[in-house]
């Protein structure tokens, strides 16, 4: 069963292979977080910088194209800063519990990963990562819940072979 349901508005995001890496990806967070891989939804939406720019303007009140954004299916946000969200309890493989959905947009991460001198797998890689995070309650507003979030990265991403973002 598949864990992320991906919705390609932007052709570039097909031929990159979006589909392979956000299933990747989220079967990293939910691995790293000792989570069930079978029990868990996710959507993502492979578009374009003006299309996140309308969402990000919707939902952010920034009209700007950004590289990444993420709607958790509800709230699951620690109570204090530094301290874990509480874990979600799994669905099961024909009722699978929906974590949110995730936007990310090309020409954003295309721009950033050039610029960042990293391959662009890598970089979006990362972003879906740092995304399904979010839908699980992480955040990084505070110093404490942003080191949290970060170190999680980091490790998620060593276990898929990705570099040290940071």
């Amino acid at each position: 069963m598949e864990l992320v349901e991906t919705v390609i508005e932007d052709a570039r995001w097909e031929g990159f292979g979006l589909e392979a890496l956000a299933e990747r990806a989220g079967r990293g967070v939910l691995v790293g977080l000792g989570l069930p891989v079978d029990g868990f939804a996710i959507s993502l939406m492979g578009c374009d910088d003006t299309r996140i720019a309308v969402l990000n303007a919707d939902f952010r009140g920034k009209p700007v194209p950004t590289n990444v954004l993420s709607w958790p299916s509800e709230e699951r946000g620690a109570e204090f800063a530094g301290e874990a969200p509480e874990v979600p309890e799994a669905g099961d493989a024909d009722d699978p519990q929906p974590l949110g959905d995730i936007a990310i947009a090309w020409e954003t991460c295309a721009r950033e990963a050039e610029a960042q001198g990293k391959p662009m797998a890598d970089h979006v890689t990362h972003l879906l990562v740092h995304g399904v995070l979010h839908l699980l309650g992480y955040d990084h507003v505070e110093d404490e819940d942003a080191a949290l979030m970060e170190g999680l990265e980091v490790r998620i991403l060593a276990s898929l072979g990705v570099s040290d973002p940071y």
